[in-house]
């Protein structure tokens, strides 16, 4: 027998007795925003996001923007992770990224966006630049009143993992090393090997 929230919008998941249930990790990139509601009437606005699909199990967050204002730029990767078998068609499953002024006593609410996984994971190959665009997506931010303020720009790979770069580690050793080897001249005009 299965139970439910009461309003009916959350699912609890049951793994197995004795069943560790295993996660799956995409990553976020969070790029900015702009014209966010100013909740902060005195102070600069200094926002943060907060990024989760299950807020339950794990929620990652972004650095606290102190230039911005009311038109942040994170630029940031974030790894969230959530349920390997929450289906990615489930209408209510989605990355959520909600929106906080920092302040030194209490953290202020400026909004929230969603994003459906099922509009942006696709699959493929995560090392394959053509599965993977880096693009970006723009999406309302939602006052807590429910009044639309502010837009989100931001990006979930098809594959959940950005393109890794390819850059050789044996090819930059060889860089250092023959760095090492540049002759120059030494005290006495002899040549010194640094």
């Amino acid at each position: 027998m299965s139970h439910s929230h009461p309003s009916g919008r959350y699912r609890r998941i049951n793994p197995r007795a004795g069943e560790n249930p295993r996660l799956r990790e995409i990553e976020v990139l969070i790029i900015s925003a702009q014209d966010l509601k100013n909740v902060k009437h005195i102070t600069k606005m200094r926002p943060y996001a907060e990024v989760y699909v299950e807020k339950d199990h794990h929620v990652a967050r972004t650095h606290v923007e102190d230039q911005g204002g009311t038109n942040p730029s994170w630029n940031e990767v974030v790894k969230v992770k959530f349920h390997e078998h929450l289906p990615e068609t489930d209408v209510l499953a989605a990355v959520n990224v909600d929106i906080y002024a920092h302040g030194h006593v209490r953290e202020k609410p400026v909004g929230s966006a969603r994003v459906l996984l099922c509009d942006v994971l696709k699959g493929g190959d995560a090392s394959e630049p053509a599965d993977n665009p880096i693009q970006c997506m723009t999406v309302q931010v939602w006052r807590q009143s429910g009044r639309p303020q502010g837009l989100l720009n931001l990006w979930v790979p098809p594959t959940g993992r950005f393109l890794l770069r390819r850059e050789s580690l044996s090819l930059r050793v060889k860089e250092d090393e023959v760095e090492d080897q540049k002759v120059v001249d030494g005290a006495g005009g002899e040549a010194v090997k640094v």
